[in-house]
């Protein structure tokens, strides 16, 4: 016969078993971004040829509320401003200037808010939302779309977003003395991968 002591003790064991196990459910919904693994692109035009940009030295993290709904809780994004290189060093030089790194940093996206998850079979998902996304200071929040594919505890997220230079008080940069001028829209591809 169990004393009230040993059934204590029982109760105790199972609710530290049970903590556990909620940590490690949390902690398992926790994903942080494979930099290396995953890539960004800026596509842009101008009056001579089109051009890009590609993005280095990337951060973020996504959480679930359920995994297995795709129940997103949080999402963000970072890139270093002076890390968006084209391979051509006077462009890289105008770009930095137009994106006034010497005092904003960073480029950053946070997900706000997740207004629709489409399931599409085989752990991928449409999902439908709004997020801040912020350059040069300046805050917008936009729509955005994306893919999510959740595979063997890699979670993928992939699209594409068209942004205007001049709603984040980018000038679109011109190049030698103003004969060469960009576009303002500019067309964002990510495949950011979390591990």
């Amino acid at each position: 016969m169990k004393t009230a002591k040993t059934r204590k003790y029982y109760a105790l064991i199972a609710l530290i078993t049970l903590g556990l196990l909620t940590v490690n459910l949390v902690s398992a919904q926790e994903f942080k971004l494979n930099d290396n693994a995953s890539t960004l692109k800026v596509l842009g035009t101008s009056n001579l040829h089109d051009w890009h940009l590609q993005g280095e030295q990337k951060s973020g993290e996504i959480t679930f509320e359920d995994l297995g709904k795709c129940a997103i809780k949080t999402c963000d994004f970072k890139v270093k401003s002076e890390a968006l290189l084209s391979g051509k060093k006077a462009m890289d030089k105008n770009t930095f200037k137009a994106l006034k790194t010497d005092e904003y940093k960073n480029i950053t996206f946070n997900l706000v808010k997740v207004d629709n998850v489409l399931e599409k079979g085989a752990n991928k998902y449409l999902v439908k939302g709004h997020g801040d996304l912020t350059i040069t200071g300046v805050t917008q929040r936009i729509p955005i779309e994306f893919n999510v594919d959740i595979n063997q505890g890699k979670i993928i997220l992939e699209g594409t977003k068209k942004i205007k230079m001049t709603d984040y008080n980018v000038d679109p940069p011109t190049a030698l003395f103003g004969a060469i001028t960009t576009g303002d829209e500019l067309t964002i591809e990510f495949k950011n991968i979390y591990q």
